[in-house]
């Protein structure tokens, strides 16, 4: 890696569930790997209720709209960029029909100054049960 090629990794966001960083610096760009809302300290999923197997029975897309925002702003701060920085954000979604009303709001509040481009796509499941994931890319240095 060169100078300002570098990994970022920080506890303030869930740890990966896979070899891969947070986020890796490469010039003036900052690439965030798939980020979730688990909390960062347990895997506990914020709004979402489980079964013994681990299956979801129900969940708060706000509750998850709201952690994985704080969690993608925790990867970017540890980088030593900001929200503000953010040029492309690509959203996951598990369920658009139902989900996408809310997620569209909320993201209305956090990105009202900042607007970044945007897709959301809906897929069948993500690697963990959580409802939303984001893959963004921001600005650095």
């Amino acid at each position: 890696m060169s100078n300002n090629d570098s990994i970022v990794n920080t506890g303030k966001a869930p740890k990966p569930v896979g070899l891969y960083p947070h986020a890796r610096r490469v010039g003036n760009l900052l690439f965030l790997s798939g980020v979730g809302p688990r909390s960062a300290t347990s895997k506990d999923i914020p709004g979402v209720t489980l079964d013994d197997e681990g299956n979801v029975l129900d969940y708060d897309i706000e509750a998850q709209c709201h952690s994985v925002f704080q969690n993608v702003r925790h990867i970017l701060e540890e980088a030593g960029s900001g929200w503000e920085q953010l040029v492309d954000v690509t959203v996951f979604l598990t369920d658009i029909p139902r989900d996408f009303k809310a997620y569209n709001k909320i993201y209305a509040e956090y990105f009202a100054d900042n607007q970044p481009c945007r897709t959301t796509v809906e897929i069948n499941r993500l690697p963990t049960p959580i409802a939303i994931e984001l893959k963004c890319i921001a600005t650095i240095g």
